[in-house]
């Protein structure tokens, strides 16, 4: 027998090796799983936590102060972006209805309808602009000069 026949006898006997190991594996793993003893699992109920849960009066999915009209705002601004976009801008209710306008024109916000007046109020008596800022400028300054 030529070393080419032979090389292709064993190339074939260790083909069919290799097929016999791999459905012995695979049988004893189909084995294994059909007669894992299942009884001693406990199968516990996660119980999910209210996402609108409000704790020392704030809302805490979104950080936002609870009072009335937060849930119409929850659900009217929350849905296209960040609550903290609300906290970060202060507006007074002009200011409000002037970013809502701006919305509805530039990013498609739909017609709040009643609700616009809930959430202007809402977030005109909670976000109002604040005082602070930059100090005031230096008035009298005594100059001198470096010698």
């Amino acid at each position: 027998m030529t070393n080419h026949k032979r090389f292709w006898k064993r190339e074939r006997a260790a083909y069919r090796v290799l097929i016999v190991i791999c459905a012995a594996v695979l049988v004893v793993a189909i084995i294994g799983v059909y007669f894992a003893d299942k009884s001693d699992e406990e199968y516990v109920a996660v119980s999910e936590e209210d996402p609108n849960r409000i704790e020392n009066g704030i809302h805490l999915r979104t950080g936002l102060v609870e009072a009335e009209g937060l849930m119409e705002t929850v659900t009217n601004c929350t849905s296209c972006h960040s609550a903290k976009l609300l906290t970060q801008n202060r507006l007074s209710k002009e200011g409000w209805v002037s970013a809502i306008r701006w919305m509805q024109e530039t990013q498609n916000l739909w017609d709040l309808g009643d609700n616009e007046e809930i959430i202007v109020n809402y977030l005109a008596k909670n976000y109002p602009p604040e005082s602070k800022g930059r100090r005031e400028n230096i008035k009298k300054i005594n100059w001198y000069e470096l010698q």
